[in-house]
């Protein structure tokens, strides 16, 4: 199966009023530096946009999410004018998916934050709140 032209995927995850985060490593020379991210990443292969949240979301907290609990998909122009669009996914998150949790080894921690502080963090990488906020504001018109 062929799929579009992406760069990558981020899926924001949310339970009840949080959602799941996690701080960057503080390393030069990677993109966003200790802010506080999103799962998701870079495109391997033939994967398809959720395909590649899926895995990323399995390696970084040790989550397999169902394709079904996907609440929304959009796509998003890249972020410099050559680059390829990328996706960003919602789900819903429970207690026990919580419970699984196993941190991988990219970041420094992960957390649940409320989603209005995430929104409001001057750590936050900013094209993600952007992002929850587009979520928010167009899952709930719904």
């Amino acid at each position: 199966m062929t799929h579009p032209h992406f760069a990558g995927a981020k899926i924001a995850l949310f339970l009840d009023e949080a959602i799941l985060v996690y701080l960057r490593d503080d390393k030069p020379g990677i993109p966003h530096p200790n802010q506080w991210d999103l799962p998701g990443g870079g495109r391997e292969g033939p994967e398809s946009p959720l395909q590649c949240a899926l895995r990323e979301l399995q390696e970084e907290f040790a989550i397999a999410l169902a394709p079904a609990r996907i609440v929304w998909t959009q796509a998003y122009p890249g972020l410099a004018a050559e680059n390829a669009p990328t996706y960003f996914f919602a789900a819903h998150l429970t207690a026990e998916d919580i419970d699984a949790i196993r941190f991988g080894d990219e970041g420094q921690h992960w957390a649940l934050m409320p989603v209005t502080a995430f929104l409001a963090h001057p750590e936050g990488v900013s094209h993600l709140q952007d992002r929850v906020r587009d979520f928010l504001l167009r899952y709930s018109a719904m």
